[in-house]
C-alpha cells in the first residue's frame, strides 16, 4: 500500500515539474508582448505627451500585469526617490532585480539593458528611435519564443510524466 502512494506522489511531482516547465514556454512569448506593448506606450508618453519619465513609467507599470510591470514600477519608484541615481542606474537595478521573476531570456534583458542606457539621457526623438528599436528587437525575440513554445510546451509535459512513470517502474 505504502509503495502505491509513493508512486501516485512521483508520478504526480513528475507531472507538475514538466507542466511548470511548459507553462515557462507559455510565458514567455506573453511577457515579451507585454514588454513591447509597454515600450509602445512609453514612446507614446514621451512622444506626445511629454510626461516626465517617473509618472510615464508609473502609468505603464500599472497597466501591466506582474512581473513585467515590476520592471517599470521599480525603476519609476526610484526616479522619484530622488536619491540622485541615473535613469540608467535606476532601470538597470531594476532589470536586474525583477529580471528572475520573469520567464525571459538574456537576450530579452540585454536589449532592456541597451534602451536603459538611452531614456532619459537624451533628447526626445533620439529616445523615440532607441525605443522603436528596442520594440524591433522583442518582437524577433517574441518569434523566436513562439517557436520554442511549439516544439517544446507538449515535449516537457511528457518528459515529466514518462520520467516520473520510469522512476516509479524502477523502484518497482
Amino acid at each position: 500500500m505504502l509503495k502505491l502512494v509513493g508512486a501516485a506522489l512521483i508520478l504526480f511531482a513528475g507531472t507538475m515539474i514538466g507542466f511548470v516547465q511548459a507553462a515557462r514556454f507559455a510565458q514567455r512569448p506573453r511577457q515579451i508582448r507585454q514588454l513591447i506593448h509597454a515600450l509602445q506606450r512609453l514612446e507614446t508618453e514621451i512622444g506626445y505627451g511629454q510626461t516626465p519619465l517617473p509618472d510615464a513609467l508609473a502609468r505603464i507599470a500599472s497597466a501591466l500585469t506582474a512581473p513585467v510591470s515590476s520592471l517599470f514600477a521599480e525603476t519609476s519608484a526610484r526616479l522619484a526617490s530622488g536619491s540622485g541615481e541615473t535613469v540608467r542606474d535606476c532601470w538597470e537595478r531594476a532589470v536586474r532585480a525583477g529580471w528572475p521573476a520573469t520567464s525571459m531570456r538574456e537576450p530579452e534583458r540585454d536589449t532592456l539593458l541597451r534602451l536603459g542606457e538611452t531614456l532619459g539621457g537624451s533628447g526626445a526623438s533620439d529616445q523615440l528611435k532607441h525605443l522603436k528599436l528596442a520594440a524591433h528587437q522583442l518582437q524577433a525575440e517574441e518569434q523566436a519564443a513562439r517557436e520554442d513554445q511549439r516544439r517544446y510546451e507538449k515535449l516537457c509535459r511528457s518528459l515529466g510524466v514518462l520520467t516520473a512513470a520510469l522512476v516509479v517502474i524502477l523502484m518497482m
